[in-house]
């Protein structure tokens, strides 16, 4: 069985991107963040130890995602998603969702960006 703890919503001012403009400024982006992993122990026994701390995968996720000026948005998502997986033992997969609502594209748009899903290997 595999449960999930979402967290949506996260704002991000960070330097990714490939005009130059984007590195030197910056922009805000929005994660979104799905762990797969088994919450039996914790519906059961309610303490924190036996879950993941919510505040502790933001923590890392923010990390991951602006201690690097990355190019691409797929790499700054990867980033995001090994440090997660790297970081939380109970955690068997993650799904990472990076919005770039500002992104330099000439068109109207509501929003684009990259969903990356990432497992930990056997």
């Amino acid at each position: 069985m595999t449960d999930t703890i979402f967290i949506k919503g996260v704002l991000i001012h960070a330097r990714h991107g490939v005009m130059e403009h984007e590195s030197e400024v910056g922009q805000r982006f929005v994660i979104d963040l799905e762990l797969y992993t088994d919450l039996s122990d914790s519906s059961r026994s309610d303490r924190l130890a036996d879950t993941v701390s919510y505040s502790d995968v933001v923590e890392t996720a923010t990390a991951a995602f602006k201690d690097t000026n990355y190019r691409l948005l797929e790499r700054a998502a990867g980033a995001v998603a090994d440090a997660i997986l790297a970081s939380f033992a109970r955690i068997r997969a993650v799904k990472v969702t990076v919005h770039k609502p500002h992104a330099p594209i000439a068109a109207i748009f509501e929003d684009v960006g990259v969903v990356l899903t990432r497992s930990r290997h056997p």
